[in-house]
């Protein structure tokens, strides 16, 4: 029998070794989740809301012990950890108050005795998830599907799988429907298969994805193909714009903070740094002094910045990246290379004169390495800004917010945040842009992707005549 085995990228370490699912019981999930569905659609959202607020208790009572699985599993520093699992208790929470609210029946005036919009359950929701935030970006999904009134199947990254089956569990202490949430444990070299034999089932009524551009592409096509709703949120290559009148010390500590956060592997870290050519020596100066203070090493130990990477290969792919821009022209200021310790750590990275063709300007490098591209003013900057296929997430720092906005608005993403570093924010719709996919999560915005939003026209008596056109 096929198996998962997790791994601690800070020891490379095997962690555990699980089953893979037979077709037989993805199968039977499957069966189990359609079944749930259809008695959790049937309670009221107060009844749900429970369920909610007995999982964000649950998150903050477990708290310890899910952040040390998180940071086991993919490297990030603890204390990061913690954070994670407190934004995923506040994300139940959110949609536990609001979801009635977002999905409230919506009286329209017109010629009916009554008609309004509603918003009822898809089905059972397919979530196809990365590792990068593994409790985060499930209950992200999971809470707006959930209190919606659809089902939902996991199919996480297998290097997680201890984090999907903790989300399991939990809710199902928190009193969720058996087989309401499951997930499922896939082989990696099962899961193009699987994920497309459940995408082409009816009962799927809607899918999505947190993950690279190549799997959001492959996602997006079986969706399409079988006319099913999608969600995708998918990399990015956000621009963090400094203009000449920035604070140039404060924003280059937060650049720093920014950027190496998770060791850089955030879909929306600040990948390309676009300095005005006026501060640009002066601040990239201060930006390799503050990547120099960045504590690399053991992600239990509380002073630990930078933990590891959270795969071999993926270290080696960013390597390979870094090494192609310097071999292109691009200067190293700072890393550079494999940290000499067990484990996939890779050492802070700052690599200036990044201009178009190199894979820091033109490619998303998901791992702690900060790319300084230079315009020669605001409009440079703002063209810089947009060179790009993404659009998921920019930041632009300066003295003047007007200014900032000003020149935000001129920035294509899907994000946009001034003087400040671009996160989510369970109030606020997050998602991206061309290549960065489309849809969104979190907010009104994000409950709503996983409804049938349905017209209600009543009459009180048969109508006396048709309409004259559609």
């Amino acid at each position: 029998m096929s198996a998962v085995i997790t791994m601690n990228p800070a020891t490379g370490e095997r962690l555990v070794e699980y089953p893979a699912f037979t077709d037989a019981e993805v199968d039977a999930a499957l069966d189990h989740a359609a079944a749930a569905q259809q008695r959790w659609a049937a309670l009221s959202f107060a009844d749900r809301a429970a369920v909610l607020r007995r999982a964000a208790g649950l998150l903050r009572g477990q708290g310890a012990e899910l952040a040390l699985l998180v940071t086991r599993e993919m490297g990030k520093p603890l204390a990061e950890a913690r954070a994670e699992v407190e934004k995923c208790a506040t994300a139940c929470e959110y949609y536990a108050d609001h979801a009635a609210g977002f999905l409230a029946d919506e009286p329209v005036e017109t010629s009916a005795d009554r008609s309004w919009v509603g918003y009822e359950p898809v089905g059972v929701v397919l979530a196809v998830m990365p590792w990068n935030f593994p409790l985060w970006q499930v209950l992200r999904f999971a809470a707006p599907a959930l209190m919606a009134g659809n089902a939902a199947l996991l199919k996480h990254s297998p290097n997680t799988t201890g984090c999907a089956l903790a989300v399991e569990r939990l809710l199902a202490e928190a009193g969720a429907p058996e087989g309401l949430f499951t997930a499922l444990v896939v082989a990696e070299p099962d899961i193009p298969a699987v994920t497309a034999r459940l995408i082409a089932d009816p009962r799927i009524g809607a899918v999505t994805l947190t993950g690279s551009e190549r799997a959001g592409r492959a996602v997006g096509s079986a969706a399409g193909a079988a006319v099913k709703k999608s969600v995708l949120e998918l990399g990015g290559s956000d621009p963090f714009v400094v203009l000449s009148d920035a604070d140039l010390p404060a924003v280059a500590a937060m650049a720093a903070r920014g950027r190496f956060l998770n060791a850089g592997q955030s879909c929306i870290s600040p990948k390309r740094v676009v300095v005005e050519s006026a501060v640009a020596e002066e601040f990239t100066r201060l930006l390799v002094a503050e990547v120099g203070r960045l504590v690399v090493g053991d992600p239990l130990d509380p002073a630990t910045d930078v933990g590891p990477m959270a795969r071999a290969d993926l270290l080696e792919a960013v390597h390979a990246q870094v090494l192609a821009c310097v071999a292109a022209g691009a200067r190293l200021l700072a890393g550079g290379a494999r940290v000499d310790r067990p484990g996939c750590f890779y050492a802070p990275t700052v690599l200036a004169g990044v201009r178009p063709g190199m894979p820091a300007y033109d490619e998303e490098i998901f791992g702690p390495v900060a790319a300084v591209v230079v315009a020669q003013d605001e409009d440079d900057a703002v063209r810089i800004a947009n060179d790009t296929r993404f659009g998921l997430g920019a930041s632009v720092w300066t003295r003047d917010p007007e200014r900032g906005v000003a020149v935000a608005r001129r920035i294509r993403s899907g994000a946009v945040f001034v003087n400040a570093v671009v996160a989510s924010d369970v109030r606020l719709p997050f998602g991206g842009t061309r290549a960065s996919g489309h849809g969104r999560e979190l907010a009104a915005a994000g409950i709503r992707e996983f409804v049938n939003v349905r017209t209600w026209w009543v009459l009180d008596e048969p109508a006396a005549t048709a309409p004259a056109s559609e």
